[in-house]
């Protein structure tokens, strides 16, 4: 038995060296096995160290002049004043546990193969034991490196282990048979964690009160240990209540000014002229809908960093390190710990408390990126008249400045108070909203001399402001659940058992990652979100936004048309065949892209859609959530593809409602805002669509003509349904059937 065991051990190794030294007849192209980034098949847990702080026991670890920074395509030993943002990427990187979830896999070669003869046959994800798992997609070759990329098609689940697959079947441009370590390259990795934090901080904010553990006891709030009345929302400022009887406030489009007038701070000085800026507040709820208008705020843990003088932006190692407008990583055993309290505006709109006796189901309202609580008055046209009471607070960094004021006359008497502005000047311009992210996330500097320095979180994109505007509407529930009090009305007006949510845009965005989170809110609609922020960016008006951080970074990212804004990816979208890469750069852009996206898993919406139902938490597992997703044919802004990957992670095409913007008269308009903007057709169908949902949980289709439910053709959520950004042309809509729908995908990947 012991020489039986010892000839079947030779006989194996034996086999084994045969495999790994076999190559096919006339193969000149190979894998290369080298021991670094760029080098070797990747994802890899190579590129891991053990790590008992980690759920996955693993930590991502690139090695400094080693793996990067690669400049020119050759590693240097350190990063310098031109390329830091390449270090600082990689330091962030460097705190995972793990692999991405829908991952960016890269094949280096000896040579140049023949894209063509990529399939999902030979280039593969599976499971830690072999099965199938997902083909990849999006199938690119960069000459310039032998590097073959693809990304996987199916968003994998987190803290699993995977195999990569890559077969001798591929071809060289020859038509031989590749060298892949044998017959056969099979590569292990690991996937990261990336719901639990926002999971655990929920958790924490459900603690009993006498857990010093509870978020509530460590952010401060005031006798958080013994009483929830802290949590309750004000209605009360300068000791004048500021709730104002619907019917008496002259509702408005635009100017002049009555009604509602928001005055904005925009300068940090407010000393100085234009510190702030006054406009009305549009109010499309119907005479007679609404009960009252009322004006307050809450409380809400803090978890991104703010310094005390406001603007901050230390390298690594120099002083704490922190971020203005990050949530700093923490290992992913350990819960974040919030720095303090926000004090965060709400405005309600109640129903008519003789017409609708309390207590109410209440709705919490989402805004998109930019936008403010405000656009409650845009957006709630039927709940108060359903019985609905609708509530919202401001995204993340949204509002303007902390002394930006609201005005409301009501029969003919005039009210200022604070709005409780979120915006700051992370950016160091004296402006207050000037920039996209300013306040959301970490963003660039600008120096004495008006020049601009890149972020030293260059991947952080709106990660952080995404996971606090969570944090926040979920405290803005666990207001309602320690009782609503509105003077002149009554108390504990809000029926803790039915609180929802509904979301446009980046409430949305952030609305799927809140449903997927929260037990609170069993019911929500979410409006044309997409994801993740960076592949909404580059495909969409925002892309000229993406292009001023791409410029500043360190080095530029720039590398010219013909894509828009001066850059181009050379990335297929996912129904699209492989593409060999032409463009100097865009190999760089695509590693970025995929960098940032791997970073930001945690504070995106696809993370959290499988989360919904097809994964559910324990805490709804027993009780589904009920919701629906509305997504815009030909959408400019977050895109139909970026709310496919949604879709995709979460399996729910059978809850879209897809609004036919080609079959409208404004066929021509980007749909984007089609529920809140009146130049829209499909805005009455989409409002109504919405106060049916809400009121009585079941999804109408309110306009059969413009309305899919479920969406008929899913493949119409892999096109842009306008040309794509890359090939330099601008948005451009066609009527129905000019435009028609999106084709099957390629069997290619």
């Amino acid at each position: 038995m012991i020489r039986f065991r010892w000839n079947l051990l030779t006989a194996c190794l034996l086999f084994a060296s045969v495999l790994a030294t076999w190559v096919p007849a006339g193969a000149t192209v190979a894998v290369r096995r080298g021991r670094s980034y760029g080098a070797r098949i990747f994802p890899d847990n190579a590129f891991t160290v053990a790590d008992a702080n980690q759920l996955t026991r693993r930590r991502i670890n690139f090695r400094q002049g080693i793996d990067y920074p690669n400049v020119g395509g050759v590693v240097q030993p350190s990063c310098t004043n031109a390329d830091y943002s390449i270090c600082d990427a990689f330091a962030q990187l460097n705190t995972l546990d793990g692999f991405d979830l829908q991952p960016r896999v890269l094949v280096p070669f000896t040579g140049a193969i023949d894209l063509r003869s990529v399939n999902a046959s030979d280039f593969f994800i599976s499971t830690s034991t072999g099965a199938f798992v997902s083909g990849l997609r999006q199938l690119t070759f960069d000459p310039a490196t032998n590097t073959l990329a693809g990304i996987s098609d199916v968003f994998l689940g987190e803290n699993t282990s995977y195999r990569i697959h890559l077969t001798n079947r591929i071809l060289d441009t020859n038509g031989h048979q590749i060298m892949a370590c044998g017959t056969a390259c099979v590569v292990p990795f690991t996937t990261r964690t990336a719901t639990g934090e926002l999971v655990r901080v929920r958790q924490s904010m459900d603690l009993p009160l006498s857990d010093a553990a509870n978020a509530y006891v460590l952010a401060g709030f005031p006798n958080a240990s013994t009483s929830t009345a802290s949590r309750k929302i004000t209605l009360t400022q300068n000791g004048v209540d500021d709730v104002f009887l619907a019917a008496s406030v002259q509702p408005s489009l635009a100017d002049p000014l009555n009604g509602i007038v928001r005055t904005d701070q925009v300068k940090v000085d407010p000393s100085t002229p234009g510190a702030f800026q006054s406009s009305a507040v549009p109010n499309l709820i119907p005479p007679g809908n609404a009960g009252y208008y009322a004006f307050g705020s809450f409380l809400s843990p803090r978890y991104q960093f703010a310094s005390a003088s406001g603007h901050q932006d230390n390298p690594y190692g120099i002083g704490d390190g922190f971020t203005d407008g990050e949530i700093p990583p923490v290992p992913t055993i350990q819960t974040p710990v919030p720095f303090g309290a926000d004090r965060i505006g709400v405005i309600v709109v109640t129903p008519d408390p003789a017409q609708f006796p309390p207590p109410w189901p209440a709705a919490i309202y989402g805004p998109g990126f930019t936008r403010s609580d405000y656009d409650i008055f845009v957006t709630a046209d039927y709940n108060a008249s359903l019985g609905i009471i609708t509530l919202a607070t401001n995204p993340s960094g949204h509002g303007f400045g902390p002394l930006s004021t609201t005005t409301v006359t009501a029969a003919g008497v005039s009210t200022t108070f604070l709005s409780y502005g979120r915006g700051r000047d992370l950016d160091g311009d004296g402006l207050i909203g000037d920039g996209l992210n300013d306040g959301v996330g970490p963003t660039g500097h600008v120096q004495p001399d008006a020049s601009k320095l890149p972020s030293r979180k260059p991947i952080d994109g709106l990660e952080s402001g995404l996971v606090q505007t969570v944090v926040d509407n979920m405290a803005l529930g666990r207001a309602l659940v320690a009782g609503l009090d509105i003077p002149g009305i009554g108390t504990n007006l809000v029926d803790p058992s039915r609180i929802m949510y509904y979301g446009l845009s980046f409430g949305g965005i952030y609305g799927t990652m809140l449903m997927g989170t929260d037990p609170l809110f069993h019911q929500g609609l979410l409006n044309v979100p997409g994801g993740p922020i960076v592949d909404i960016a580059r495909l969409s008006s925002f892309r000229g936004d993406l292009a001023a951080a791409l410029a500043i970074s360190k080095p530029s990212f720039l590398n010219g048309g013909p894509g828009l804004a001066g850059f181009t990816e050379d990335l297929p979208l996912r129904v699209d065949p492989p593409r060999v890469i032409t463009h100097p750069g865009a190999a760089a852009l695509q590693e970025l892209f995929a960098n940032t996206n791997w970073y930001d898993r945690k504070g995106s919406p696809e993370t959290f859609a499988p989360r919904i139902r097809l994964q559910p938490d324990p805490a709804w597992a027993s009780s589904p959530k009920n919701f629906v997703f509305q997504i815009a044919y030909g959408d400019g802004t977050t895109t139909d593809v970026a709310g496919g990957v949604i879709v995709r992670a979460g399996a729910f095409f059978d809850r879209v409602v897809f609004y036919r913007n080609d079959k409208t008269p404004t066929y021509a308009s980007d749909p984007h805002g089609w529920l809140a903007d009146p130049s829209l057709a499909g805005r009455t169908a989409g409002e109504q669509q919405l106060g049916t949902f809400l009121s009585t949980g079941q999804v109408v289709n309110t306009n059969p003509s413009w309305l899919e439910f479920p969406i008929a053709n899913p493949n119409n959520l892999e096109c842009l349904h306008f040309a794509d950004p890359q090939t330099g042309q601008s948005q451009m809509r066609q009527p129905f059937p000019a435009s028609g729908d999106c084709p099957p995908l390629s069997s290619d990947g």
